[in-house]
């Protein structure tokens, strides 16, 4: 059977938190799905997202509470409605804030389970979900519950039986919060339901999901609190080492990202249990999977947790070959992505190429003036994948912008000097590439400049908000597109599409 990705495609980044809508935020609902519409419309067979995880304050799907959850905010209330758990006068009201939506859902929560008894077919998926998810399920909700309890006071804070994870002091407490409890479950049943007949939609018009696996957790997680001895913590659950990057293109002073470092040893010896739980999530959301930050898998950059910079680190190796094996013996058919940028050694390379996963080809990365820079056209292997930038780049318009005159002109040079402005002269340079998957940040299709940016690394403000409205599409968007890939190859062939190549569900 042909792999994903040995077939020419083209696909669009996006996170659904950009999505159009009535809400502060975008949603699972009618938008997504008309923007599944579009794309498909247009040809594109590839929707990438960000992780799709619950997030902090700062709204960063990097830096979540938990590496399983469905994040709530993205919950479309409309589809509450629909079920008869909400009413449309408290759906408007949900839409305002966080706080708002959070209030609406515990509404729906007490419809649900007064009607649960009374739907044979609602309670049966609700009793298969739990089953599907008793792996982290409880965890997640219980660590949300005492934190909402105390009042979000970190949990190494909490009384020191419930930050030690002592079960039969958790037990009474749940107990005490078998409400909110129920509440949560519920939230993430919702997801879980939502996000399933969203994926199904988009495998109906020929477009597979790619989804996201952040290397690290964050140390306020539910994860770190209920699996504190595979992270390098002291005996109060304070990291001992930490993680982040040494200076590359993003930043001179490296990053210092502040998560737990991995207690790599018991990892081992417990078979990788957590990491192929974490694989049988991404299995389960999408039907491609990108492994963030793939090079900490070979070697990761170990920082003292009470460094005040990432320059102070030192590379450590990592097991990344044998969780591999784990994870092509217990899911061979999970398609896998490997997000290979920074700071990149030969033996990270190796690490890639002995799993045959696609790496990643950033065209804004090609024009540094190296003949050999990886990044330029030419250089291009069909099994990778390449964009014109991330989530982490500037758009290409404020990218180009922001060069001085001397580099634009080596731009175009390097294209033979074509008369196409930017950004759509280097959306065609991605999709006239020998690599077999193009994937286009929807900024980039839109022609935004670098204030529309998602996110710009080492900063702390004004990231991960970013969203679309349907006024900035242009009227001829889905033609032009359409055009470009099919000039380059990149439509589906066949009449049956290509959703018989999604993998098995594990």
């Amino acid at each position: 059977m042909t792999t994903l990705m040995e077939r020419r495609r083209a696909g669009v980044l996006l996170h659904p938190s950009s999505l159009p809508g009535a809400g502060y935020c975008g949603s699972l609902g009618a938008e997504a799905r008309q923007f599944i519409d579009l794309i498909a419309d247009a040809g594109l067979q590839i929707w990438q997202v960000l992780p799709l995880g619950p997030t902090h304050p700062d709204r960063c799907p990097y830096q979540l509470i938990s590496v399983h959850a469905g994040n709530p905010d993205l919950i479309d209330l409309q589809w509450l409605a629909q079920k008869n758990w909400l009413t449309q006068h408290e759906v408007d009201a949900g839409q305002s804030s966080p706080e708002a939506k959070r209030l609406a859902l515990d509404l729906a929560s007490r419809q649900f389970f007064d009607q649960l008894q009374s739907s044979s077919g609602t309670a049966a998926q609700y009793a298969q979900f739990l089953h599907e998810t008793a792996y982290w399920l409880e965890d997640y909700v219980r660590f949300q519950a005492f934190r909402d309890a105390l009042d979000r006071a970190p949990w190494t804070s909490w009384p020191a039986e419930l930050s030690r994870c002592n079960a039969g002091a958790c037990e009474a407490r749940a107990q005490q919060l078998a409400q909110p409890l129920a509440a949560l479950r519920f939230r993430q049943f919702v997801f879980h339901c939502q996000w399933n007949e969203l994926r199904d939609y988009a495998n109906q018009r020929s477009v597979l999901l790619f989804g996201d696996i952040p290397i690290y957790v964050h140390l306020e997680s539910a994860d770190v609190w209920a699996h504190q001895s595979l992270f390098n913590l002291d005996s109060d659950g304070h990291p001992i080492t930490v993680t982040g990057v040494p200076p590359d293109y993003f930043s001179e002073e490296g990053q210092l990202w502040g998560n737990p470092q991995y207690n790599w040893a018991l990892m081992e010896e417990t078979g990788f249990e957590w990491w192929l739980q974490r694989f049988s999530t991404a299995a389960r959301q999408s039907d491609i999977a990108r492994i963030d930050h793939f090079r900490g898998l070979e070697a990761f950059w170990e920082i003292a947790a009470d460094a005040t910079s990432a320059r102070e680190g030192k590379w450590v190796a990592a097991p990344g070959r044998a969780l591999l094996r784990a994870v092509r013996e217990h899911y061979p058919e999970l398609c896998l992505v490997a997000e290979n940028l920074g700071v990149i050694s030969p033996e990270v390379e190796a690490l890639r190429h002995d799993f045959a996963l696609p790496g990643m080809l950033i065209l804004q990365f090609a024009f540094d003036g190296n003949p050999d820079n990886p990044y330029l056209p030419h250089r291009h292997s069909a099994g990778d994948i390449v964009y014109t930038g991330t989530h982490d780049n500037d758009t290409t318009l404020g990218w180009f912008e922001k060069l001085d005159a001397s580099l634009q002109q080596r731009v175009y040079r390097c294209f033979d000097n074509p008369s196409e402005a930017m950004p759509w002269m280097l959306i065609r340079q991605a999709m006239a590439s020998h690599a077999n998957t193009a994937i286009i940040p929807w900024q980039d299709f839109l022609g935004l400049n670098g204030e529309h940016r998602m996110n710009t690394p080492g900063t702390l403000e004004g990231n991960w908000q970013w969203r679309f409205s349907w006024d900035q599409v242009p009227a001829d968007i889905t033609a032009r597109i359409h055009n470009l890939v099919a000039t380059h190859d990149r439509l589906r062939t066949g009449s049956g599409g290509d959703t018989d190549e999604r993998p098995t569900p594990v």
